[in-house]
C-alpha cells in the first residue's frame, strides 16, 4: 500500500495550465470580438445620427469582456500555489515458489492442479498490487521465472506460460526454490528500514523427495521471513494424462500422485507460518491472502513530489458574480 506524510507545502508564483489555448478558444475569442465589435459600431451610430453621448457603452463593454476573459481563464484550468509533498512507498516482498513437477498435471483438481494454481495466483497479483512479487519455478531444481516487480502485466504472463515442460521432470524437491527465495529477498537492497516484511509462499502438492528442506527452513525461521505453504490436489489423488492415456510407472502401474498436506504443515509451523489447501471442496486462497496482508509493509522510498491544485473555480466564479451584476445593472448605452 502507499501511506503519505502530511505534506510541508512551498508555494511559488509559477502557473501551469491544465490544457492549452487552442483553436476552439481561438475561434471563440474571435467570435467575441468581431461580434461585439459588430454591436459597438451599431450603438455608435445610432448615438451619432441621433447626437446623444454614447460612452457608457463602454462600461458593458468591459464588464462583458472581463467576463468572457474570466470563462476562458477557468476553461484552461490554471493551477497555481505549487507544493512539495512527501510521499513513502510502504509494501511487502512476495516470492512465490511455484511446483512445476509432473505431479501438478493430475487432474483431481479440475481442469488441472497447475491451471487452478494459475488462476488463482492471478487473484494473488491483483490482490498484492501495491506489493513486489516474485516467481521462482522448480522441480528438482529452481530456476528464477520473475524477479520482485511491482509490474503485474509481467506477472500474468509469465504465470500463464508456466508449464511442467520448463523444469526437468526428476521429482520434487523444496530446498533449491526456498534457497533462492531466501537469498533473492537477502540480497535485496531496495528497503530503506531496518525491519522485514518479506514473504514466501510455497505451493506444491506436497511430494518432496529432497533432503535439506529441514535446514534452509531453519535458516528462514532465523532471518524472521515468513513461510506459508498452499498444497494442491486431494488425498485420494488423481491420475496424470500422457498423450491419450496416463502416466504409468516402469512396471505398468497407471500413477496416481496424492496431496502430501502433513509435509506442507510440518514446513509451515517450523517456520512460524500456515498452511492453506486448494482442492473441490476447500480453497484457503482468499484466507492466505487476508493472513499475508496482516504483515505489516515497510518503508521501500520516499520521495518529494510538486503538488499543484487545478484552480479554475475561483476564475469561475469571479465570471458568475460579474455575470450577475451585468444582468441586475442596468446602465444605459444611449442617452437621449
Amino acid at each position: 500500500m502507499v501511506a503519505c506524510t502530511k505534506p510541508s507545502f512551498v508555494v511559488t508564483c509559477s502557473v501551469s495550465w491544465y490544457r492549452t489555448l487552442g483553436t476552439s478558444e481561438i475561434i471563440f475569442i474571435a467570435l467575441f470580438i468581431v461580434l461585439y465589435t459588430v454591436y459597438l459600431i451599431r450603438i455608435i451610430r445610432i448615438a451619432k445620427s441621433l447626437r446623444t453621448p454614447f460612452a457608457t457603452v463602454f462600461i458593458k463593454l468591459f464588464l462583458r469582456t472581463a467576463v468572457f476573459a474570466l470563462l476562458i481563464v477557468a476553461l484552461l484550468g490554471p493551477s497555481f500555489g505549487a507544493a512539495k509533498r512527501e510521499v513513502q512507498s510502504v509494501g511487502k516482498d512476495i516470492m512465490i515458489c511455484v511446483d512445476l513437477s509432473k505431479s501438478m498435471d493430475a487432474f483431481d483438481i479440475t481442469p488441472t492442479r497447475l491451471e487452478k494454481v494459475k488462476y488463482e495466483m492471478k487473484k494473488i497479483v491483483q490482490a498484492f498490487n501495491s506489493d513486489r512479487i516474485g516467481i521462482i519455478i522448480f522441480s528438482s531444481e529452481a530456476f528464477m521465472q520473475c524477479p520482485l516487480t511491482y509490474d503485474q502485466n509481467a506477472l500474468n504472463l509469465f504465470i500463464e506460460t508456466m508449464n511442467t515442460n520448463l523444469v526437468p521432470s526428476s521429482g520434487t524437491d523444496f530446498a533449491p526454490p526456498l534457497r533462492m527465495a531466501m537469498e533473492k529477498l537477502e540480497n535485496d537492497n531496495v528497503r530503506l528500514s531496518q525491519t522485514t516484511s518479506k514473504v514466501i509462499v510455497l505451493i506444491s502438492d506436497g511430494e518432496d523427495f529432497g533432503e535439506e528442506t529441514n535446514t534452509i527452513a531453519q535458516q528462514i525461521e532465523s532471518k524472521g521471513y515468513k513461510l506459508f505453504t498452499l498444497g494442491v490436489g486431494t488425498e485420494e489423488g488423481g491420475r496424470i494424462r500422457a498423450g491419450t492415456g496416463y502416466r504409468t510407472d516402469r512396471q505398468g502401474n497407471v500413477v496416481v500422485t496424492k496431496l502430501n498436506s502433513k509435509a506442507l504443515q510440518s514446513l509451515a509451523s517450523k517456520t512460524g507460518g500456515h498452511y492453506f489447501e486448494i482442492n473441490e471442496n476447500r480453497n484457503d486462497v482468499a484466507r492466505m491472502i487476508n493472513t499475508i496482508n496482516t504483515i505489516e509493509g515497510e518503508l521501500m522510498d520516499a520521495r518529494l513530489i510538486d503538488v499543484s491544485a487545478n484552480k479554475y473555480f475561483y476564475f469561475l466564479l469571479m465570471a458568475v458574480i460579474l455575470l450577475a451584476v451585468d444582468v441586475l445593472v442596468h446602465i444605459r448605452t444611449i442617452r437621449i
